[in-house]
């Protein structure tokens, strides 16, 4: 049985000060009944992973290299994710994607690298606008999830968000019947190549424009494992709600 989990990306947003919302977060949900993720900026993962070091909330990182060290100015390692107290990282966000030319070939070996030092990729696939018009949005995934995806993955190493590219802090999502479309397509490949263990056992995330108005009619579509959720996620009393009804869904 896949157990649900609620990931939130706080993106290029968060100073010392938002670790009360950690906090609160924590105290919300001391001992839930889903995964709790958190990805906050790297200049936060370590105090952070101190903020929740007895709560049962994780902490994440939100890009990393695709080398373990180097003359690499700027950039953060799988290690040093580790180190800080990340378990898990999100790789091929479309903004990464997009903002910095990251190809799903450079999603994949950033993937092999966070997976070999013992975090959880979070790898993200997504369609655009024009893509879902033109009803491309099945042969994008397909061809995201073959060049994207490790192959030595596991489901415990990997966890998979559909964020539509088009839906990302628009207030716009796919009907229900589309997100369950892509999500059945998805563990239909995911079994196919890693074999129905594994395929069955990876979590797949719905993401985009995810807020406590419409996250209990998106937990409730098949193959929905939880939420990447962007800006409801970087106030408690915004996320909260979220996590009840993805709790609620379990």
């Amino acid at each position: 049985m896949r157990r649900k989990l609620a990931a939130g990306n706080w993106k290029m947003n968060g100073l010392r000060a938002a670790l009360a919302e950690l906090e609160a977060l924590s105290q919300t949900h001391p001992e839930p009944d889903v995964d709790i993720l958190v990805c906050p900026p790297a200049t936060l993962i370590s105090s952070a992973a101190q903020t929740v070091e007895n709560a049962n909330i994780s902490i994440g990182g939100q890009d990393c290299h695709a080398e373990l060290s180097g003359a690499h100015t700027g950039d953060i390692s799988a290690a040093m994710l580790v180190d800080a107290g990340a378990s898990a990282v999100i790789l091929g966000h479309s903004e990464r994607r997009e903002d910095h030319e990251e190809s799903s070939e450079m999603v994949r070996a950033k993937g092999r690298t966070a997976q070999g030092a013992g975090l959880a990729a979070v790898i993200c696939l997504g369609e655009s606008l024009a893509q879902r018009e033109a009803a491309n949005t099945l042969d994008i995934i397909a061809g995201q999830l073959a060049a994207s995806l490790p192959d030595n993955s596991t489901a415990e190493n990997l966890v998979i968000a559909y964020e539509p590219i088009w839906a990302i802090g628009t207030g716009m999502i796919p009907n229900m019947a589309q997100i369950g479309e892509v999500h059945d397509f998805i563990r239909t490949r995911l079994e196919r190549r890693f074999g129905a263990g594994v395929g069955r056992g990876v979590r797949i995330l719905y993401g985009g424009s995810v807020n406590p108005g419409n996250a209990a009619e998106i937990f409730a579509v098949p193959n929905v494992d939880g939420a990447l959720v962007g800006g409801a996620s970087l106030k408690a009393e915004d996320f909260s709600p979220i996590i009840k009804a993805l709790e609620a869904s379990a």
